[in-house]
This record gives structure tokens, sequence and C-alpha cells, in this order.
């Protein structure tokens, strides 16, 4: 037999290439005229989309397939990705992103699924491609495996399930926590966000104004802010003609006219009623009310020799924005304007996942020039001591303010997206500055140590899923149950599939049906 760097296998294993003991079915996809979702014809599946833990589930169906699978197949992915497997809990046509895998000599499906899972990564490997990776039929054909004999087989499949079983059981119970913890951190936000986590407070500290004041000095502010903006403009027109008559020609472009400040209608009593109620003193308004301005990202392909730090459209989460999840751009000074500084607000305008769209993220810890794509929104919040950006985060990303987004997603072409217009047209909860404060340290105060909790549950699943890996690795180096020498060899077993191959090679195959030709025999080792 062939030698590993580890160990060798135990005696009455094989050293065999796949094909050896399986028959494999590459999938073909039908014309797209024989799909349909009425249930017509065969389940169809096409590729890992329909994957489930074990089975997949059925959501075209194929009234002419070309390539079946049949019960108790293997179905694997072979292209983007490769390596993901499930069983085939009934006969269903098979597209060409997936191959079936079907056991011979009476050797178990789950045995080969479980086979297959121990070596995904290895597949994922293999593939090859530049647009995606695939793996062809030859590749899976070689792909070297260990065989123990077929009761020792039983064996491994009993004791891997037992012991799944019992990792499923920590798995559903640290999942649960999870959510737990997701529906803590909601109601943490919500009585945030009602005043119920500053009520006692507010009663300490009485209030020497109130939101609409703020507002107003806000409005004040902002309005001086642009009457500033538009009389440097216009100073620095002046000079720009000056210039250009004593050059004979306008040196460069004319001075851009600064913006006026975004201002939407303010919210209906209608409107506002149908929000939640909130302390005396406080007020909902429209997010325009509270920022300086929105501005799209930069619309630009990156590049692989680009030196210009570019976020990429997951980098922004609820809470979170991950200035390490980026790409690059070739530099060019016109992107200065996109160059994010601390405290900047980032919301996803486009997402594939909803749950992703319209969420909030806060720029911290930034040390160097990082700009960000087209998909993303820079919000520019009002920070002079008035409104605090975390504030803004932490009520965007939850309660009404949350489902004013959710209800204005709208999909297409597999994207999902809102408008800068639904951003800035997000209610907010406003209070008093000193009170923002207040707000933000009882909610971080709490959540981190969900946070903590959070991170030591997510370890717990990482080691749970490299335990899953190591019982798998054990069991197919003969480590996992012991064996029996009155078990019948491998070798044995492979005798009795090979004649039921060279049988089947007497037999004619009608041209329609799935078994293909037998696979090539490959060489194989014994212990």
């Amino acid at each position: 037999m062939k030698e590993t760097d580890e160990m060798q296998l135990p005696r009455g294993w094989g050293d065999i290439q796949l094909c050896n003991f399986n028959l494999i079915i590459m999938g073909q996809s039908p014309p797209s005229n024989t799909y349909n979702t009425s249930g017509k014809g065969l389940p169809f599946y096409q590729g890992k989309t329909e994957f489930g833990d074990l089975y997949p589930t059925p959501v075209k169906y194929c009234s002419a397939p070309n390539r079946i699978a049949k019960k108790g197949d293997i179905l694997i992915s072979v292209r983007a990705p490769v390596g993901p497997t499930n069983l085939c809990d009934t006969e269903s046509c098979i597209g060409r992103g997936l191959a079936a895998i079907r056991p011979l000599g009476g050797i178990d499906s789950k045995f080969i699924l479980y086979l297959l899972r121990s070596k995904e990564s290895e597949i994922a490997d293999k593939g090859t491609g530049t647009t995606f990776k695939a793996i062809s039929r030859k590749t899976l054909e070689s792909l070297d495996t260990s065989l123990p004999p077929l009761t020792e087989q039983h064996r491994i499949v009993a004791k891997i399930e037992e012991l799944f079983s019992e990792l499923d059981n920590g798995v559903a119970q640290l999942q649960q926590v999870q959510a737990q913890l997701k529906s803590y951190r909601q109601s943490v936000l919500k009585h945030a966000f009602e005043g119920k986590l500053t009520e006692g407070w507010r009663k300490a500290n009485p209030q020497p104004t109130s939101a609409a004041e703020l507002l107003t000095t806000i409005q004040q502010e902002r309005q001086a802010r642009y009457q500033q903006a538009l009389k440097d403009w216009q100073q620095a027109v002046i000079q720009w003609t000056e210039a250009g008559k004593r050059r004979g020609a306008p040196p460069g472009k004319k001075p851009t006219k600064p913006k006026t400040p975004k201002e939407l209608p303010p919210l209906t009593e209608e409107e506002i009623a149908k929000l939640p109620d909130l302390p005396k003193g406080w007020m909902w308004v429209k997010l325009d009310k509270l920022i300086l301005s929105l501005k799209n990202g930069i619309s630009k392909k990156p590049s692989e020799e680009g030196t210009l730090p570019i976020l990429r459209i997951s980098s922004t989460r609820p809470f979170n924005v991950d200035l390490t999840d980026r790409r690059y751009l070739d530099f060019d000074p016109s992107y200065d304007s996109y160059a994010l500084t601390n405290g900047d607000l980032l919301f996803t305008r486009y997402n594939g996942s909803r749950d992703y769209v319209g969420v909030c993220g806060m720029v911290k810890n930034l040390k160097e020039k990082v700009v960000y794509p087209d998909k993303l929104i820079r919000c520019s919040v009002i920070k002079e001591n008035r409104i605090l950006p975390s504030y803004i985060e932490y009520t965007a990303n939850s309660g009404a303010s949350r489902k004013f987004i959710v209800d204005r997603i709208r999909t297409t072409a597999g994207q999902s997206g809102v408008s800068g217009g639904d951003i800035y047209a997000i209610p907010i909860p406003l209070c008093t500055t000193e009170e923002q404060h207040q707000i933000v340290q009882e909610i971080e105060s709490r959540l981190s140590v969900a946070e903590h909790l959070e991170q030591t549950v997510e370890e717990s699943l990482r080691q749970a899923e490299v335990l899953r890996q190591s019982i798998l690795q054990r069991a197919f180096s003969g480590q996992l149950v012991p064996q029996d020498p009155n078990d019948e060899s491998a070798s044995e077993l492979l005798k009795r599939i090979q004649r039921e191959k060279s049988d089947g090679l007497t037999k004619k195959v009608p041209a329609s049906s799935s078994l293909p030709t037998p696979n090539q025999q490959l060489p194989i080792a014994f212990s």
C-alpha cells in the first residue's frame, strides 16, 4: 500500500481512487424550456444553491432531464463553489454545476458522503478556472481515498453519526445563545430610544433645553455655515475672474458653488402617530435635519496595482466598518473628496442580502487615507458637540428607524437597495446632546458584555467545526473505530465491485439512461 507522511492505513484497508468503487455521473443542463416551478417532472438541481445540511430542497423541476441522479446518490458541487455535498433523497435531474456519485458493492451512501466531506477542502483546491473554479470528471475519478472493509464502514458511519449528534446538540445550544444575544441587543436599543434606559438619569438631571430647541440651534448653525460658504465661494469667483483677466484666460475651472443644504418636509402628524411614543422633551425628526450631507462613493473598478485603499461593500455592517476589508485603486487627486474621516457614517445602498441594505456603521480608528465605493454612501454628521455620530449609528440600525429603511428596500436583478432620499428621510428620535451622551454610554456598557459573550460563542462554534473535521479525519485514517480481523478486506470488496462493473459492460445501456459507461479502472494499493 501507499504510505502517507503520518501513518499507514490499517490492515485490510485499501488506498484507492474514487472511481474504483463509485460511478460518477456529471450533470448536464437540459433545455431551459423544460424548467418549471409547478412540480412537473423531476426535481432539478443546478448547484449548491438548493443544498441543505443533508438533503437539497427543490425549487425548480424539469420535464425532460438529460442527466439523472438516483435516490441515494451523493450530489457534489463541481463549480462555483467546488466541494460541497448533499444526499439525493429522490430521483432528480442534475445540471452541469453538479455531479452524482453512486456507490457500488453495497457501500452505504452516507459513508461516501462523509468520506467526501473529509476531503472537501482538498477537492476545492483542485478547482481550476479564472472566472470561477470548477473540477472535471477526471479530477473526481482520480481522487485518492481510503477504503476500509464493508463492515467497518458501517461501524464508522454509526460512530460518526453518534459523535455528530452530540456535537450538533452543542452547536444548537450555542446558536440559541446567539439568537438570545441578538434579541437582547435589539431589546437594549429599543429601550434606549424609547427613553427607558435614561429615565432615572432624566429625573436626576433636569434638562434646561429640549430637543426642539436643539433642532432650532442646529438649523441656525447650518444656515450660518452655508451663508459663510456662499461668501467664500463668491470671493473665490472674484479672485478667479481677476486672475483670468491678468492672464488672458481663466486659471482652471470656475469654483463650484456650494449646494443648498438638503431640506425635506418635516414629519407630518400622521407619520409621527405611527412611530413609538417618546419621553417628554424628545421629538421625531428626519435624518436630513441632523447631517451635513450624503455622498455616494467612487464608481471605479479596483486596480491590481493600485495604491489607494478603497473599502469593499462588505466592509459595512450594522455598528461596524471593517477598514481592513478593502481593495485598491490607482491614485487620482479627484478622489480626495471621497476620503473618509473618523466619525463618518457609512450606509449600504445596495447588497445581495436585504439584511445588509441600509445598515449603518461608523468609521473609527482611521489612520490613513481610505475611500469608499459607490454602493456605500457617506453621511457627514453635524458634530460640533450637537449630534453624536454613534447616537445616529445606534438608532439607524434599530427600532422604527431600521423598520423605515426595511420597508423601502427594492430588489431588482438580484440586488436589493435603497436611495439616498430614503436615507435622508430616516426618522430619528432626537433628544438633547447631554442625553445622547448618556444613552450611548448606557448602550455600550450593556452591549460590551454581550459582545464579549458573542465572541466566546463564535469561537466555540469555530472549535466545533474543527472538531467535526477532526472526527472525519480520524474516521478515514482508521483511528475512530477498532478493526476486526474477521472483516472481509477491502480487496475482496473491490473484487466484487469489479465483477459488478464488468457485468454492467455486457449489458446494453439505453442512450437515455442516466448510467454512463463505467469509469476507468485506476491503480489500487492494499494493506
